[in-house]
């Protein structure tokens, strides 16, 4: 490895720059301090001296700040530049490439007189996939790897991996890109949903940036949290939306028929094939193919969707040869994937290869003033559906109504919340949802939590907790109800005043949600004050 500046007065300048992440491995051999130097000390060690060394470390700073200091005492290279990265998921591509692109950029590169090399050893596959895909496009780079065995290697290809292997959505355009993102950009789709909440704005965000990019995408929520609702804008706002858009729900198909159903299957396949089926793999082609449950999903289905996705083609029953298909896959569940993983219920290969983008959808009770918002544009829909109907009357909703359902912990969420308002307003005799009409709709929408005076005694029964609990519960309802604004919510409660109420939230551990409302709040009432 020639790794050095050049000093010829009738050249310029180059300085040499290594860029890593700072691995497990590293971090280990530092801390053992014994003979094995680790990726990146051996990389150092066994090049020619890097005037810049810069790396990325998604460990706590402090563990990566140690290792710097050992790095340099070990090695005698100039002080490295560390950069925290915070990564929701180190498999995940999307953010990686993402999170990667944003810190080269902010260290101004690439620029001239300034020669890249990025250091394929440390972190996961996916940060190494990363590395690879930024040196042969957007961040020209030499590529390195070391081991035990071979000691320092240079990696080289001698292909154009930008034109022939590069995904589709490294390709486009950065413009587009942070069009998406901006949520101040109309983009289709998304608009549908309604929200003020600022969770739920952070995952509106990540999937107006993952829309962009041609990539599987895993949607993880509670029943009712909106997760077709989510897939349906991210196709709508990708380069397929003039291509279907097809849902299924994996949970409604029986084991036996789940590979004919998505796959296809030829006449005379099996007992019952009457005819050719093409499957909704190719029903898709071009387009979007939504599979909610995706952990209800048989194994041996699992494996012909792994191939799907690896490959990009199928083979229906009955056939002997593959078809090619172009589909976006795009699957939610409300299970914990990863206990399935480890259970053996679902295939791990397979859920990495979806957990690409990954969204994680708030419960409606941890939305925070967004109920309120969803009662009036529910009811707002509804009155709308029934405007031509003449037996229908346009329905408003009593102020002691909408405290019933502001109460209402929701299990169901988005879509309980729906359909309980359908259900009062279809009871309601007058113009006025009241709050027994409120009450008898919840009656029906399932199952209420467990009466807190008419728990057992013993059996490890806990007063405190019990107490607890419902203080927590009022405390965060009166928050939902008005809309994170403490001196609002204190007198829902009968506090004299809201410090007491701010008392009581840093009790219960739930005061800092409420206290970056509020200084929010008051942060748009200067911005207003001063228009």
């Amino acid at each position: 490895m020639n790794r050095h500046t050049h000093t010829d007065p009738n050249t310029l300048s180059t300085e040499c720059c290594l860029v890593s992440w700072i691995g497990l491995t590293d971090h280990q051999c530092a801390e053992e301090d014994g003979v094995e130097l680790g990726p990146v000390a051996s990389a150092i060690g066994a090049a020619e001296r890097f005037d810049r060394i810069l790396l990325l470390t998604n460990y706590p700073f402090d563990r990566s700040r140690a290792y710097c200091e050992w790095l340099e005492r070990k090695t005698g290279c100039v002080e490295p530049q560390l950069h925290e990265v915070e990564l929701a998921s180190p498999i995940n591509y999307a953010e990686i490439y993402e999170k990667v692109s944003f810190e080269l950029r902010q260290a101004r590169l690439p620029r001239n007189g300034v020669e890249l090399t990025f250091h394929l050893s440390p972190g996961t596959p996916a940060m190494a996939a990363i590395w690879i895909m930024l040196a042969k496009t957007r961040f020209p780079a030499h590529l390195i790897q070391t081991s035990r065995q071979r000691g320092l290697e240079v990696v080289d290809f001698s292909f154009d991996l930008a034109s022939d292997f590069l995904p589709e959505y490294l390709q486009r355009s950065d413009a587009r890109i942070e069009r998406l993102a901006d949520a101040r950009v109309p983009v289709p789709g998304f608009e549908k949903i309604i929200h003020a909440d600022r969770g739920i704005a952070t995952q509106i965000e990540r999937a107006r940036r993952i829309a962009a990019f041609d990539v599987p995408v895993l949607i993880l929520g509670s029943t009712g949290t909106g997760k077709e609702l989510f897939a349906e804008a991210i196709h709508a706002s990708s380069r397929r939306a003039a291509k279907p858009f097809l849902a299924v729900n994996c949970g409604a198909i029986s084991r036996e028929l789940a590979n004919s159903e998505l796959f296809g299957h030829r006449k005379g396949a099996f007992t019952g094939a009457m005819v050719d089926r093409p499957g909704h793999f190719r029903e898709a082609d071009g387009g979007t193919l939504f599979l909610d449950e995706i952990g209800d999903l048989p194994l041996d289905a699992q494996v012909r969707l792994l191939r799907a996705l690896q490959e990009k083609e199928i083979t229906p029953l009955g056939e002997s040869r593959p078809v090619k298909v172009n589909v976006r896959i795009i699957a939610a569940t409300h299970r914990d994937l990863q206990a399935d993983v480890a259970a053996g219920r679902f295939r791990e290969d397979l859920f990495h290869r979806l957990a690409v983008g990954v969204l994680s959808l708030p419960s409606l009770r941890d939305r925070g003033g967004d109920l309120g918002l969803l009662i009036d544009h529910f009811l707002s829909t509804i009155n709308a559906d029934g405007g031509l109907s003449p037996e229908a009357l346009h329905k408003d909703i009593a102020p002691q109504a909408r405290d019933v359902f502001l109460t209402h912990s929701w299990p169901g969420n988005v879509r309980e919340l729906y359909h309980t308002l359908v259900r009062a307003a279809i009871w309601s005799q007058d113009r006025v949802i009241t709050a027994d009409d409120a009450r008898a709709a919840l009656l029906i929408a399932g199952k209420r939590d467990e009466p807190v005076m008419g728990r057992a005694l013993g059996g490890g029964f806990d007063l405190q907790g019990v107490l607890d609990e419902v203080t927590r519960h009022y405390l965060a309802s009166a928050l939902a109800a008005s809309g994170q604004r403490k001196k609002r919510a204190a007198e829902l409660l009968g506090f004299a005043n809201y410090q007491t109420f701010a008392y009581w939230l840093r009790k219960h551990g739930i005061e800092s949600e409420a206290l970056e409302a509020d200084e929010e709040q008051k942060n748009l009432s200067k911005i207003k004050n001063s228009l």
